[in-house]
């Protein structure tokens, strides 16, 4: 199933969107995570770019406008970066809203549908990977 999801500030503007293909429904948020950091990483690693606008910021990056800055351009870890990513929401480096109810819990199975969007609120950058 495909599945909306947006990145928002805390005052709610959006500061990205990504389409995820395949998402298994249920799915636990923790999963769901994983699932979406594996998404980005592949994309990054099939066209390495000087850029990468995750929802982790690689490590040896700097920050750089509309995203993070490597030096040179190079492949990302999805593991170390989900793992990253996982244990920022366990900090509430970000927090998980499934329309406009919040998810608290990492194990929590959520049966998702193609209509619900799944947003991502940063509260600070995450840097790891």
């Amino acid at each position: 199933m495909n599945i909306m999801i947006t990145d928002a500030t805390p005052t709610g503007q959006e500061t990205a969107r990504l389409l995820l293909a395949g998402v298994p429904s249920p799915i636990t948020l923790r999963e769901l995570i994983r699932f979406r950091v594996r998404e980005e990483v592949a994309r990054h690693n099939a066209r390495p770019a000087a850029r990468f606008a995750g929802l982790i910021t690689p490590s040896a990056a700097e920050t750089a406008l509309n995203g993070y800055r490597s030096r040179p351009p190079r492949r990302v870890d999805w593991e170390a970066a989900a793992d990253t990513a996982v244990r920022a929401f366990g900090r509430n480096g970000f927090f998980v809203f499934v329309g406009d109810r919040q998810v608290g819990d990492l194990d929590e199975s959520l049966t998702l549908t193609e209509a619900d969007e799944v947003s991502f609120v940063r509260l600070v950058p995450l840097v790891g990977g």
